[in-house]
């Protein structure tokens, strides 16, 4: 048998004809064709219910749906021939745009099969290309049978279209305004049919049901019933207009639905306005149709009434032996209410409701909780007080299901690990089997000790448990190999039939003598009625202080209730193919199936996953089904008392104990190879603390554990998101070319580190020792770092621990003279004044806070700047005063005046950068350029590193140029506007503002830089608004300048391209870098 997958496994298995089927794939010496494989006939109930069909090998989950895989081996997927697909339908498709009428491909083309489809799809028309051809005839099975093929659509037969002509709007417009009435109306059809395909489709009565055989685009009549009749042909682009209503008043609206329900009263009413053919259907044929499937779901019942219902007290006790038939009442109560709950409002028309079975062991806790407060020697008391404080937490459960959903807090339950419910189920599983023992060997109570393991080897008990057990085995292994869903029902009815048979067959064995000695449960007080549990309700018994005392295993009980709903749901519309689920409104009605099962004295209840499947499968999928079934419940619980005398303990036992193996072999044994281990482990310790210690006990123990397994794989997982050093991604801030070498020189001392997530204490300590490796002696020396931008954009919050960690880090920081800042976060949001509580950047050295990277980045550029220009001014210092020839400098006394500062590696990596900087730009510049007049003495600074040419060449593009002044906050140019000029900024500031699918990105434009070249030279739209942020002094040429440039200077005017080329590729590519950093 094929590993069984993650789930609940049932002992209740799929109908042989529903997935007995085999795979073509797995029948040696049969190759079925994927065309083939379409024409394969597919019985109608696996239609309904096609995405539950699994092998047969698969088990049904017994009450409650848990998450997995349902395949344990996938088919491999070529991604790679995908891709190779999709790329030569993309080249297709551009030779098709560009391929002369004549020559144009065949238009099965475009309506072939994509290859990322492993089968047709039924409303794609399948080529002739696509078809198999004779020579493929022989892989056809011989068993297989050829389905009718269906009607072709139009959209199969494009191909005989040889000239398709104007559509019917087009058609609608030439004949605007219409020439004749014919033409008005379309009635004269003869233009439009020669342009349709004659179409053989038959036209299906209005009353025809929607089959297989029904075609996918039916006839349509060309001709209107009136004048200001719309045809569908009419309406092929979907032009109808809207008809609106008249606005009707709310007096109006409730007078009409009354006097509809009036009429339709007055039909029901009165005989002579019934329809026969209706009557029939609606009260024999219905009913008649579901009635198979309401005997299975009515079996399912009582087998659940007879596992459940029998031990929802703890008979062992005293006190509670003779409430057996007790508990079956309120197990049917439970499950009549949900049943008639979920049949009125639920989104599955076949849903069945019943009680919920894990809440037993809560109930068992309850119980012995309250015994021992109020003691055994108040009977009436204890169970008052049990069966009160048993409708209490269902009410509770309600109350919190509804609330659930009407706050549409459904989702909140994925947050709950799945092996917590994996661990609570196997402990409900353990639980069953020690209750069992219980019921079989008639223990008081199943303790993990000598005197009970005495207990049961006594030669009187031994016989009482062992039989059971050994049917429990048996039925085990059996269901391994019979997959027959009537299998289970059959072989437990079997169990009393031969019980009885030796009864009857042996004098001896009277039954009076074996409910004596443990082999039938005690029959019911004589008279005794269904509704006998209600009179257990002694409100002037009740002991409320031991009903707080239960208020824990309550809630409890209520956190495992609302496990199973937002798990089960889900798994059954995906399985059922519902498409339109609204779980919130589940949840609700839950809430009303919980709160009214209290109110009536019962206790919890579900939608049954197992149970809903066998009902939907066995033809209940409608809400007459369910109403007969709650009406079938209510009879079988009306008599049901007088037989509980009669049933052999050990065919419950054999169901207790058959199930709680189920449950124990899903907990323990099929996930062992799908979880990791500490996952697994904490379904382990879940089960053992539940079976031996105490059931609610486990639950908040597996809840721990599940929590620190949470903190420890989230630990894991890095808060680092990205690194970037200043070389690598710098600010967007538009700088000359000097300052721009410069800071390319020196910006790997700039370190930036994007952390992620939630920081806690547990991730923290990555980000501690990611620094404390940067600051390292070997690393430090080889790779020197001034500033640590910590960036926290992608952060969402931050606990003290982690607000801690960034203390240390500081001082670790300022311990090697590094700067820390950090961005993303402004100082007044909830993450910054979390981090300044701690006394960052107030007891110790002092944090920069900046608003987003960019600021962040640009600090540190102008720090580095504000480094640059002091070691500029002390070289002049040092040096005599120009004279009025050319100086060249000495190097040896420019090195020699720098050597001072050069005392550190990081020092030292500055000395080297200003030395090459200034070396041979700065002081060439100084002396050769600052003499000459503006606007040249401005074009040379801006294109000395992207053009080789002299002032002489760019002298000739001075006249070009007009000087302009913009006050502070005056706009140069506006996003979207035609643009008028290139722009050469000489004192001042300007920002460009970009809209991004980011979000806005503002650009600072500083003197000694360009503006506006792209959009200019390219004759395009302005893509930024620039704004003067200072009183600012530009250059401009316009459109007519640089036209009457190419025409003079067509030299210059070329060399001009080249650097606005230039520089736009380093403009692009550093805010690339930076908008990249950003979204990283």
């Amino acid at each position: 048998m094929a590993a069984s997958s993650f789930r609940f496994n049932s002992w209740r298995r799929r109908s042989p004809s529903i997935a007995s089927q085999p795979d073509p794939v797995d029948v040696p010496g049969q190759i079925i064709s994927p065309n083939q494989t379409a024409r394969m006939p597919v019985p109608t109930e696996q239609r309904l219910l096609s995405s539950s069909l699994n092998p047969p090998s698969y088990r049904e989950p017994t009450r409650s749906f848990v998450p997995g895989s349902v395949r344990d081996s996938l088919s491999p997927v070529d991604s790679a021939s995908f891709a190779r697909s999709v790329r030569e339908d993309t080249a297709e498709l551009a030779s098709y745009v560009l391929s002369d009428k004549k020559d144009r491909r065949s238009t099965s083309f475009l309506n072939r099969i994509s290859s990322t489809s492993s089968l047709p799809n039924r409303d794609q028309p399948i080529t002739q290309h696509d078809a198999p051809s004779l020579g493929d005839s022989h892989t056809t099975s011989a068993d297989t049978i050829d389905e009718a093929s269906e009607p072709s659509s139009l959209g199969s037969r494009t191909e005989v279209i040889h000239d398709p002509g104007p559509s019917a709007l087009a058609t609608m417009l030439q004949r605007s305004p219409p020439q004749s009435p014919d033409d008005a109306g379309f009635n004269n059809t003869s233009s439009l049919d020669k342009h349709l395909p004659s179409m053989d489709i038959p036209q299906p009565r209005p009353d025809d049901e929607v089959s297989e055989t029904t075609p996918l685009i039916r006839a349509i009549s060309r001709r209107p019933d009136s004048p200001d009749t719309t045809t569908d042909i009419d309406d092929l682009e979907n032009q109808k207009p809207v008809q609106v209503s008249p606005w009707r008043s709310p007096s109006a609206m409730l007078r009409e639905g009354f006097q509809r329900q009036v009429r339709a009263f007055t039909g029901a009413v009165n005989p002579k306005t019934w329809d026969r053919r209706a009557v029939w259907q609606k009260a024999v044929i219905d009913p008649v149709h579901c009635l198979p499937a309401v005997i299975v779901g009515l079996l399912l019942n009582i087998l659940d009434a007879l596992s459940y219902g029998m031990i929802l007290f703890p008979l062992g006790n005293p006190i509670f032996s003779n409430l057996g038939p007790a508990g079956i009442s309120i197990f049917y109560v439970s499950t009549i209410v949900s049943q008639l709950t979920f049949s009125c409002g639920s989104l599955f028309r076949g849903g069945v409701g019943s009680e919920l079975i894990e809440v037993v062991p809560f109930f068992h806790n309850m119980a012995v909780t309250i015994t021992s407060i109020i003691g055994e020697d108040q009977p009436d008391a204890v169970i008052a007080t049990t069966i009160t404080s048993f409708a209490i937490s269902s009410m509770l459960t309600g109350l919190i299901f509804y609330l659930m959903g009407r706050f549409r807090l459904g989702y909140v339950v994925g947050f709950i690990p799945r092996h917590i419910l994996i661990g609570c189920i196997g402990g409900v599983g353990w639980f069953l089997i020690a209750t069992g023992f219980e019921v079989s060997a008639r223990l008081e109570e199943f303790n993990y000790d000598l005197d009970t393991g005495r207990r049961l080897v006594q030669p009187d008990t031994l016989p009482l448990w062992l039989t059971p057990l050994a049917l429990a085995i048996v039925l085990f292994a059996l269901q391994r190999k019979i997959t027959s869903k009537y299998f289970l029902p059959i072989y437990i009815l079997c169990v009393p039939i031969i019980f009885y048979f030796f009864v009857f067959s042996i004098d001896s064995l009277g039954p009076e003598n074996l409910r004596r000695t443990g082999w039938i449960f005690e029959a019911p007080e004589a008279g005794q009625p269904w509704w006998y549990f209600w009179t257990l309700y002694k409100f002037d018994l009740v002991r409320w202080d031991a009903i707080l005392e239960t208020v824990g295993a309550m809630f409890a009980l209520t956190f495992f209730s609302l496990l199973h709903v937002p798990i089960n749901v889900p798994a059954l519309a995906q399985i059922s193919g519902e498409d339109h689920l609204d779980l919130d409104h589940e949840l609700k009605l839950h809430g009303y199936s919980n709160f009214l099962s209290g109110a009536v004295g019962s206790i919890q209840n579900y939608l049954v996953f197992a149970n809903t499947l066998f009902f939907m499968r066995s033809g209940g999928d409608s809400r007459l089904a369910g109403f007969m079934l709650a009406a079938l419940t209510f009879g079988v619980m009306t008599i049901g008392p007088v037989i509980i005398g009669y049933i052999p303990i050990m065919v419950v036992g054999t169901l207790i104990f058959v199930l709680g193996f189920e449950l124990l072999l899903d907990a323990l044994i099929s996930p062992r190879r799908k979880l990791k281990l500490l996952e697994y482990l904490t379904i382990v310790a879940i089960v053992f603390t539940m079976g031996i210690y105490d059931f609610v006990v486990g639950i908040f123990v597996g809840i721990i554990l599940a929590f620190v397994s949470a903190i420890f794989h989230a630990s894991q997982v890095s808060a680092i998101r990205a690194t970037y050093t200043g070389d690598q991604v710098g600010s967007v801030v538009r700088r000359n070319p000097s300052q721009h070498h410069y800071l390319q020189e020196v910006g790997s001392q700039t370190y930036v580190i994007k952390l992620s997530g939630f920081l806690f204490f547990g991730t923290i300590v990555g980000v501690e020792e990611k620094i404390r490796s940067l600051i390292s002696d070997d690393v430090f020396k080889m790779h020197p770092i001034k500033y640590l931008i910590l960036d926290l954009w992608h952060v969402t919050g931050i606990d003290y621990s982690a607000a801690e960690g960034f203390k240390t880090v500081n001082r670790l920081l300022n311990g090697k003279g590094v700067h820390l800042l950090i961005s993303g976060k402004d100082a007044e949001s909830e993450i910054g004044r979390g981090i300044r509580a701690v006394g960052l950047g107030v007891d110790g050295p002092e944090v920069m806070f900046m608003p987003d990277l960019n600021s962040a980045l640009e600090s540190c550029e102008n720090e580095q700047l504000k480094t640059f220009y002091a070691r500029q001014e002390a070289l002049r210092t040092s040096r005599p005063a120009p004279s009025s020839s050319l100086d060249v400098p000495n190097k040896g006394q420019f090195g020699q005046s720098l050597e001072i500062l050069s005392q550190s590696p990081r020092r030292d990596h500055l000395h080297q950068a200003a030395r090459n900087v200034l070396d041979q730009h700065e002081i060439r510049r100084s002396t050769r350029w600052q003499n000459i007049s503006e606007p040249l003495r401005l074009m040379l600074q801006v294109f000395y590193d992207v053009s080789d040419k002299n002032e002489d060449f760019w002298f000739r593009a001075k006249p070009y140029f007009v000087r302009k002044e913009y006050a502070s906050g005056a706009m140069l140019y506006q996003r979207g506007e035609p643009a008028r000029g290139f722009y050469l900024l000489e004192r001042g500031e300007l920002r460009g503002d970009y809209e991004t699918p980011q979000g806005r990105l503002s650009e600072p434009i500083v003197q000694g830089t360009t503006c506006g070249e792209l959009p200019f030279f390219s004759e395009t739209d302005r893509t930024a608004t620039v704004i003067s942020i200072k009183d600012s002094v530009v250059w401009v040429m316009d459109t007519e300048n640089w036209e009457k440039l190419q025409r003079e200077e067509n030299e210059v005017a070329q060399e001009l391209l080249r650097v606005s080329l230039k520089l736009t590729s380093e403009r692009m590519d550093a805010m690339t870098k930076y908008i990249s950093a950003v979204g990283n």
